[in-house]
């Protein structure tokens, strides 16, 4: 699954062309000095303001994809100081003039047309920004995060969720935590017009980010899902299997609201089950072998831990086309209308009341599949 989400990236980044032709190479003569000085003056300050300037206006200006890649290396490469004594004020000021920089080719970039020069323009602006990984570019990858394109929208959200990024907001500093919290919201506006590679990101930095309001993004993520197996518009089953995962870890980690995150772990994989036996007549073979990958790997990687002994009746029961042994098993694990299963009942979480107030013992039920074709076939 993994491989599909880096070849759409690659396939972004291949087609972030030519913009304009008028560039000219960088001089990284006078930065590279700069770098190996421990102290530094206001000079030093305006030759990385310069550098930074010029690499920005090379990158956007560069007209092939080598080229592209080598100008993001010369600026990436230089974005810290070889002495330990000047990096403070080496990164304080590189930071400052790639903010400054890069905000300018995003407001150059909104006024050109045709719209593909625009997008191609954007595109290697927020691939830079990504590869930074500086908080203090947050706001201008924030600001893409509604664009029409697609890929736009998916290397914005890239950007303020790649793991060297959430470490940073993870920090101590309040002014973090806040930016956590403002992305946080902001993605959670982005979710019913994402795609799975970007639900996944989005996903992966739910979990990750340590504060609570993550844990609710994760939380309406796995809904999300849910909704749409019980609706029959699930699309590419293997994202679940992240998520089951990412669920399974959080409950390990320690959730603020463990009983809630262990529910939507359980309806999640429920209804991954269900569907796998339910649209057995009706599923493509790519739709059932996916399915079948996150069943099985689930058991292995999540079930088998949180039971705290090796599971195998969902593999064997795949393997074998056993459809019957396969909902005996989800009942024994997950819970039925008579009793409630192993997992719920060592996680202490129920599916929520039954119309007479009692706990519901049992996930709910996914539909009968839609007479016609799901989408896919």
């Amino acid at each position: 699954m993994k491989a599909k989400w880096v070849i759409l990236a690659v396939s972004a980044a291949f087609f972030a062309l030519v913009v304009h032709s008028d560039s000219e190479a960088v001089n990284i003569r006078d930065i590279d000095t700069v770098r190996n000085k421990p102290v530094l003056d206001n000079k030093d300050l305006q030759i990385i303001d310069v550098f930074m300037d010029e690499a920005v206006r090379e990158l956007v200006g560069t007209r092939d994809f080598a080229s592209i890649a080598q100008a993001r290396s010369i600026i990436l490469t230089r974005r810290t100081s070889r002495k330990s004594s000047a990096q403070a004020q080496y990164a304080e000021q590189f930071s400052e003039s790639a903010h400054k920089y890069i905000s300018s080719g995003l407001k150059q970039a909104e006024k050109l047309t045709p719209k593909d020069r625009r997008f191609k323009m954007v595109l290697n602006l927020l691939i830079l920004i990504d590869g930074l990984e500086d908080v203090r570019l947050a706001n201008l990858a924030m600001g893409l995060l509604k664009d029409e394109s697609k890929v736009i929208r998916y290397w914005a959200v890239h950007s303020v969720t790649s793991p060297g990024f959430t470490n940073q907001l993870n920090s101590t500093m309040a002014v973090n935590s806040q930016l956590a919290r403002s992305i946080v919201e902001q993605l959670q506006m982005q979710l019913g017009l994402s795609g799975p590679e970007t639900l996944a990101l989005m996903a992966e930095f739910a979990a990750e980010v340590s504060i609570p309001q993550g844990e609710d993004l994760l939380g309406r993520i796995a809904e999300m899902r849910i909704k749409k197996y019980a609706d029959w518009t699930v699309d590419y089953e293997p994202l679940d299997g992240v998520i089951l995962e990412l669920l399974y870890k959080k409950i390990f980690s320690g959730a603020v609201n463990k009983p809630a995150v262990a529910r939507r772990f359980g309806q999640l994989y429920s209804h991954v089950i269900q569907r796998y036996v339910k649209g057995r007549d009706i599923l493509n073979a790519d739709q059932k072998h996916q399915l079948a990958s996150v069943l099985v790997e689930t058991e292995k990687s999540c079930i088998t831990k949180l039971l705290g002994a090796p599971q195998t009746v969902i593999k064997v029961a795949v393997e074998r086309n056993d459809y019957t042994r396969l909902l005996l098993e989800h009942s024994r694990i997950l819970g039925d209308a008579t009793k409630a299963g192993q997992l719920p009942q060592k996680l202490n979480f129920d599916y929520g009341t039954n119309p007479n107030g009692t706990a519901r013992t049992a996930p709910l039920a996914l539909p009968e599949p839609p007479q016609k074709s799901t989408p896919g076939n």
